[in-house]
């Protein structure tokens, strides 16, 4: 069984830093390295921004971290009060996730957007 961590916070961009210092501390426990832990930051950030836009949205987003023996999952789930456009990655994105996660996704579940996150950490 993994633990976890639970972040809720508002849809907005002034809140990321957050997401990413919350990421950044749990990699660091599971010994990432610093590249690993920057990859991360990286990660957290195209995601988030994909979800809700460079200027955010009315809502919120519950970021779930799990720590897993071999990396850190990450998944994150809006709850919007808007109906704005469906969340996507554009091209740029996913070339820089592509390089810096192991697995990576948009979804939608029950309606609501959201995303997933797979960090491994080297050795793992």
């Amino acid at each position: 069984m993994s633990d976890e961590v639970l972040l809720v916070m508002p849809a907005d961009p002034e809140f990321l830093r957050l997401a990413r210092v919350t990421a950044m501390g749990l990699a660091s426990r599971l010994s990432f390295t610093i590249d690993e832990i920057d990859d991360l930051r990286i990660a957290i950030d195209e995601l988030v921004f994909g979800l809700i836009g460079t200027r955010g949205r009315p809502g919120r987003v519950t970021m779930r971290y799990a720590m897993l023996p071999e990396g850190l999952e990450v998944r994150g789930t809006g709850a919007f009060e808007d109906d704005g456009a469906t969340p996507a990655l554009n091209e740029m994105s996913e070339l820089i996730l592509d390089a810096v996660a192991d697995e990576h996704e948009m979804t939608v579940e029950g309606g609501n957007p959201g995303f997933r996150l797979l960090k491994k950490r080297s050795g793992a």
